[in-house]
């Protein structure tokens, strides 16, 4: 059961994670499930310094979008150390921009390796939009 417009709770699954997300728009579906993601990883960022940055890409369907956003931000974990706090996203009929704000990584309990499209389906609800996301770890 749902208690919030937008959140994301941990599902248990057999070998991996996963995690149940949901939102009233595609882009805080988008940014519930980042911050789901960095909450199970058990991400912890430093005060400061902040930093900012900006990517764009094509997708063809919203499982694509899903599946290519938290892992360029997997990328930026693991490549920059940088976890993000802030996201605005812009989107149209098949391209997203993202600016995003975020922090230098004090810890992470446990890596992600990637997100898989195992079982993932983005629907479109009456509240909005949930999908069920399997994280390889």
């Amino acid at each position: 059961m749902q208690t919030s417009l937008a959140g994301f709770r941990e599902i248990d699954h057999a070998a991996d994670w996963a995690l149940h997300v949901w939102a009233p728009t595609l882009p805080g579906l988008l940014e519930q499930a980042a911050r789901g993601m960095l909450k199970l990883a058990g991400i912890r960022v430093a005060d400061s310094p902040v930093r900012e940055c900006e990517f764009e890409f094509t997708f063809i369907d919203y499982e694509q979008l899903l599946v290519k956003f938290l892992n360029e931000i997997l990328y930026w974990i693991d490549q920059e150390n940088l976890a993000f706090t802030e996201y605005r996203l812009s989107m149209g009929t098949d391209r997203l921009i993202a600016h995003l704000r975020g922090y230098p990584i004090c810890s992470i309990d446990k890596a992600i390796k990637a997100v898989t499209y195992h079982n993932l389906e983005v629907r479109q609800t009456e509240q909005g939009y949930e999908a069920h996301l399997v994280f390889d770890v």
